[in-house]
């Protein structure tokens, strides 16, 4: 019909045709991937030093090009009017306010990646970097904008070309010793190290060449391969770099979660590591503007899932805010005037804001100051107000205000308004249910648009992943609970065991039993919602991503024919092959209880691995699975997909060669979706 067009182009045709459909007052459209793909996304939120306005990122996607591209922009809180900031074709990232009220950041506009300076009003925007050679993939401007600190990756190690420098076409690695790839890369004999630079403003420029506050060692100045700018720090009077490293290397590194906060000494040039005596992570430091030092902390080492508590130095000793309280904390930021922080946690299925109270004379007082069926994802605090990004499941992030005198919310954007007043939205219900051991569970319902309770719904079981990750009020862009629901599904995600949000015995009751009352739990919610009138028990699927993946593997093996069909993504299959992989061995160590050759482990390897069961398969499997996933390495799908093919079942291998733990490239996520939901298709739709 269009000879000569792209793929590519004809979805972006229907996609237009989509949104034409929606000039009709009572036309609505149930969310589609490609819907879902045309969302703006807003990221950070962060409020100016004047509080007149608040920095954020927004990112958009361009399927034909399939790739994506971030501009900022900017809020006038005086009358919550917004500005787009910058409009180039490459992403602006790592923005952050300088004390000289002028917004800072990184692009690739000219000449690689760069340091930029710009005015709100979007005047003066001047490149301050003329970096020749260097990879920069973060930074951090100092209080009084004379310093600035990037991170920088710095060769550490040759490579097999590099040696033998007459085999320039020889491709090979020579490893001897662990941690040799990680996530979804391998090692690039590069360590991330922290270069401190003048800045002189007289100019416009920094002064290169700057020095290295980690000088000549192995490490990494944040931690690989998340850590970013939030890692690090300057001291309130300019004098200090607080920055977090894991010193270890080889082995060590990958059964070890050991982080510390390291103090630099700009003019000594020495460091001191000053949370030596804790074991496990510490990380993100933060002053007040008092020079009071925050920062968050797990006690254990080797458990990455611990409480993860705000550590407060008062000047004479550190204070634990949070010991006394059943939650764990994910972020935290402080007040202007120091007297306050405030801190986000998952509670009950959500993930909210709590204020800490440090005057002077008086304990510390902790208070929960929102509530709702919804996830805080950014926090910045204002003389008043706390301005946050909030997001549920049935809506993307947007920007809003909390006046802290009057506890009104305002909310500052409405990103994707043209888009979801055209969409019909499903809801969502919590349901508690009662666990086999008796404890009371929470079941987040997400229900179809135009739901009807008379109706007969095909369902799915959402089996989350992590394992000790939230099922919050969350807005994926693939594994989104609202998308399946308009695909006509019920959707049961259960807050089974291992899950943060319901207290810290809750969450640790997972490790060295995946395959035990998490599975129960999950049978549980099952068997109770086949017992709504508008479930088709005969018609209910079970999915998951990696440990929900595992979990799909586990209940294919136990369900006794509760499930009609799977799908499993990034999976683990067989944990005696998978810990032999795998790469971070803390976590492995932790959640398993070590290697599978100790005797003492090969019970927990027995019971817990979904390849001991597979004989009892019966059922329909999609397996999907990346090849540059090196958590859970490629060969966990492929042993499952091979079983399944082998015991005769119906199934599917979906595979993404340059795709890792999570599938990112938008027209790879496209495909997923539509394979995702033609596989369900075939076997739960009537």
């Amino acid at each position: 019909m269009f000879p000569g067009i792209s793929k590519t182009m004809k979805y972006l045709f229907t996609i237009l045709a989509l949104f034409l459909s929606f000039t009709g007052k009572t036309q609505l459209s149930n969310l589609t991937p490609e819907i879902l793909w045309s969302m703006k996304r807003i990221s950070g939120g962060t409020v100016s030093p004047d509080g007149k306005f608040l920095l954020y990122g927004q990112r958009t996607f361009d399927l034909d090009k399939n790739k994506g591209n971030t501009d900022l922009f900017l809020i006038n809180l005086e009358d919550n009017s917004i500005k787009q900031l910058t409009h180039t074709a490459f992403s602006e990232f790592d923005a952050q306010w300088g004390s000289d009220n002028k917004i800072w950041f990184l692009s690739s506009e000219n000449n690689g990646i760069q340091v930029w300076r710009i005015n709100p009003d979007g005047a003066d925007k001047y490149q301050y970097s003329d970096f020749q050679n260097k990879e920069i993939e973060g930074f951090k401007i100092s209080p009084d904008c004379k310093k600035i600190l990037t991170i920088e990756a710095i060769p550490y190690k040759q490579s097999v070309n590099q040696i033998y420098t007459d085999l320039p076409l020889a491709n090979a690695r020579i490893e001897d010793d662990l941690m040799y790839r990680h996530w979804d890369h391998f090692d690039d004999f590069k360590k991330r190290h922290l270069i401190l630079y003048e800045i002189d403003n007289s100019l416009n420029k920094i002064v290169d060449p700057g020095i290295d506050v980690l000088d000549d060692e192995p490490y990494d100045g944040v931690l690989p391969p998340m850590g970013g700018s939030e890692q690090v720090t300057f001291s309130v009077d300019n004098k200090k770099i607080i920055y977090t490293s894991k010193k270890m290397t080889g082995k060590d590194f990958a059964i070890h979660t050991n982080s510390d906060l390291y103090i630099y000494d700009i003019s000594s040039k020495t460091t001191e590591n000053i949370t030596e005596a804790n074991k496990g992570y510490d990380i993100n430091p933060s002053f007040n503007v008092n020079g009071q030092l925050a920062w968050l902390s797990m006690a254990r080492d080797g458990f990455e899932s611990d409480k993860n508590d705000i550590i407060w130095n008062n000047g004479l000793t550190n204070v634990n805010l949070t010991e006394g309280v059943d939650l764990s904390v994910t972020d935290f930021s402080w007040n202007p005037s120091g007297e306050k922080l405030y801190f986000t946690a998952a509670v009950k299925g959500a993930i909210h804001l709590f204020e800490i109270n440090l005057k002077k004379g008086k304990e510390p007082i902790i208070k929960q100051i929102t509530d709702g069926a919804f996830d805080v994802v950014s926090i910045s605090v204002g003389t008043n107000s706390i301005y946050f990004g909030k997001q549920s499941m049935i809506e993307p992030t947007d920007l809003y205000t909390l006046n802290l005198k009057t506890s009104k919310t305002t909310r500052l954007t409405n990103t994707n308004k043209e888009i979801t007043d055209k969409l019909k939205m499903p809801s969502v219900e919590a349901r508690w249910i009662k666990t086999t051991d008796g404890k009371d569970m929470l079941v987040w319902m997400v229900l179809p648009p135009d739901f009807d309770e008379s109706k007969k719904y095909p369902a799915l079981l959402y089996c989350q992943g992590g394992p000790q990750s939230p099922v919050s009020q969350y807005f994926s862009y693939r594994w989104n609970l609202a998308l399946m629901a308009s695909n006509g599904y019920v959707v049961i995600a259960p807050n089974r065991r291992g899950l943060p949000g319901f207290g810290q015995e809750w969450n640790d009751a997972i490790s060295k039993d995946w395959g035990g009352q998490a599975m129960d739990d999950y049978l549980s919610a099952v068997d109770d919602a086949a017992t709504l009138p508008y479930i088709d028990r005969e018609r209910i699927g079970a999915v998951g991503a990696s440990y929900g993946g595992y979990s799909v593997y586990m209940l294919a093996g136990i369900h006794q024919k509760r499930f009609k069909t799977f799908i499993a993504h990034c999976g683990l299959f067989n944990l005696e092959s998978w810990y032999g992989t795998t790469e971070e061995l803390f976590f492995a160590d932790w959640d398993q209880g070590g290697p599978y050759w100790m005797d003492i482990n090969e019970e927990n390897y027995e019971k817990n691995s979904p390849h001991n069961y597979v004989e009892n398969w019966d059922t329909p499997i999609l397996v999907i699975h990346g090849g540059i996933d090196y958590r859970v390495p490629e060969s966990e799908g492929m042993q499952a997909f091979q079983a399944a093919q082998l015991l005769g079942l119906k199934s599917r291998f979906l595979y993404f060669p340059t795709e890792g733990h999570w599938v990112q490239s938008p027209q790879n996520s496209i495909l997923w979706q539509r394979e995702f939901f033609r596989w369900l298709e075939e076997d739960l739709k009537p």
